[in-house]
């Protein structure tokens, strides 16, 4: 294992199937990321798309997780983060159904003619406030550059009727953005309510939404047990990506 770590790279995260550089994206690998990446729902997925992608991690999870059959689409509007994407995915098994785009995603919605069967989103969710130590870093952290409404806007030119867009929040903002969306048409299909641990509330929620209504499943999830260590819940969610799972 020693010898493992001495050989892994600096510049970014190590996964099991791939390797993510995130040495020039603003928004670094992060548990958020993971945690949305492994979780929606990719069943029959035949084109999925990321919005605001960052390093690409989210993608390619969502790569690994489909077949031959899937094409994933990633947008990114931070010019050097978009080019480390595209580095990431030029590297990956999976290139060959795999695009990245530098674009604003608000202009790229409102021009595009393809539909897609998942959206996912780890979205800014501050609202402007503390200044941040860049550009790069406040457009990825603060809604200015995306809010919600305008998220909401961009997946609803984008999706399938049968489809799903799925997002991570803070957990009161989830609440406000589920809010948003069922007064927009949008059904809650899914969520899970993400604690560290069984004694504190839960302070991320993971979001699937679709126009069409349905059976709801909503589900919570610790991140470590009593001992501090991972739960088995998170360790099975996450045990296909993570090397020390």
């Amino acid at each position: 294992m020693s010898q493992q770590k001495s050989q892994l790279r600096r510049d970014g995260f190590t996964f099991k199937q791939f390797f993510v550089a995130h040495d020039r994206c603003a928004m670094k690998v992060g548990t958020d990321a993971v945690l949305l990446g492994a979780w929606v729902p990719v069943s029959n997925v035949k084109n999925a798309l990321d919005i605001g992608c960052g390093s690409g991690l989210i993608a390619l999870m969502l790569a690994q997780r489909t077949g031959e059959e899937c094409h994933i689409d990633a947008v990114e509007l931070d010019e050097q983060a978009a080019q480390q994407a595209s580095d990431n995915v030029a590297q990956s098994q999976w290139a060959a159904r795999m695009t990245v785009y530098h674009r604003n995603v608000v202009d790229w919605a409102a021009s595009c003619d393809k539909r897609y069967s998942l959206i996912v989103s780890n979205p800014p969710f501050f609202a402007p406030g503390t200044e941040c130590a860049s550009p790069q870093r406040a457009a990825a952290r603060y809604t200015d550059t995306l809010d919600h409404h305008m998220l909401l806007t961009c997946a609803e030119n984008l999706i399938e009727e049968e489809g799903f867009f799925c997002v991570i929040l803070p957990a009161q903002a989830g609440e406000a953005f589920v809010l948003m969306a069922e007064a927009r048409g949008w059904h809650l299909r899914f969520r899970n309510d993400i604690a560290d641990n069984a004694q504190r509330l839960p302070h991320r929620v993971m979001l699937a939404i679709s126009p069409q209504p349905g059976e709801q499943l909503l589900e919570r999830m610790v991140i470590r047990g009593p001992d501090q260590r991972y739960s088995e819940e998170y360790c099975s969610l996450t045990r296909d990506y993570y090397l020390f799972m």
